[in-house]
């Protein structure tokens, strides 16, 4: 069943647990997450990053919203919609306008002031229709460029007291030692200033950069106050293994339409994933 974004991230608060938001490109990923969740009764948040639609092409905001709300139609487990980084107020009413219940405003680059006032805008419009609304604050940057590892990337606790009060977020994304990509070496999060940062706000924690940080790391954060945790790098890797291995085991195939079997054989990969990233790290 299609559930607000925010309805998901209570209960996982309430749980002492994280949702995980898959970032899907496509059909086929956005229908192995919602079969998953299914399967081991768990909710899950189908997730958009924008530039699949802007730069890849891959879906459409309004076509990939309405997917996502049929696909959720077909479970019995709660299936948020979700659309990450978002860059400016224009785009983000875009996203809203497309159906989207749950927005993500990235105004990190910029300064705390800059920030504050780019999210408060985004806020108070998006509060109007009901949107949940993401901010960041310290900035998950790049793992190939060990931006990890760069402490002043990490937010601070004051500053996301500030951030948070000012702007009225819903949800905020936080910089501790996580990154957007494929890790150089093993992340290690600063638990000590997720708890600093917890204990000064007053908003559910979303984690960024989840593909490779160690369970027992993940599973100490939830505990801690993450209560959103995206993956993203790890879950495009295995779509392109299974189609990969589609390919080279239909490599003598001389069916020319034999393509239309890539969506159940993709699926068939990686739904067991799926499942076993949601059984081992989520407690509902």
């Amino acid at each position: 069943m299609y559930e607000k974004v925010g309805n998901i991230v209570k209960t996982a608060q309430q749980s002492n647990t994280a949702v995980i938001a898959f970032i899907c490109m496509d059909h086929i990923m956005a229908r192995s997450v919602v079969y998953a969740a299914e399967a081991v009764n768990t909710p899950a948040i189908v997730m958009l990053y924008p530039e699949h639609v802007t730069v890849q092409h891959t879906t459409g905001f309004e076509t990939y919203a309405a997917m996502v709300k049929e696909l959720a139609g077909q479970v019995k487990v709660p299936i948020g919609l979700h659309c990450d980084h978002d860059y400016s107020y224009e785009s983000i009413m875009r996203t809203i306008r497309a159906g989207f219940g749950s927005v993500m405003m990235d105004g990190s680059m910029n300064d705390l002031d800059t920030n504050i006032a780019l999210t408060k805008k985004v806020v108070l419009a998006a509060h109007e229709s009901g949107v949940f609304v993401e901010g960041e604050i310290g900035h998950v940057g790049a793992a190939a460029d060990s931006d990890n590892d760069k402490t002043d990337l990490y937010t601070k606790p004051d500053a996301a007291e500030r951030f948070c009060r000012e702007t009225g977020v819903d949800s905020l994304a936080v910089s501790i030692g996580n990154a957007h990509g494929e890790y150089k070496e093993t992340p290690h999060l600063d638990i000590k200033r997720l708890e600093e940062i917890h204990a000064a706000t007053d908003v559910p924690l979303v984690l960024h950069g989840g593909s490779g940080i160690p369970d027992d790391q993940l599973q100490v954060a939830f505990s801690k106050g993450i209560n959103k945790f995206n993956l993203g790098t790890e879950f495009l890797g295995r779509y392109y293994q299974a189609v990969a291995a589609f390919a080279a085991e239909n490599a003598e195939n001389p069916d020319p339409v034999k393509v239309i079997d890539l969506p159940g054989y993709v699926q068939s990969r990686l739904q067991p994933y799926l499942e076993e990233r949601m059984k081992t790290l989520c407690h509902f």
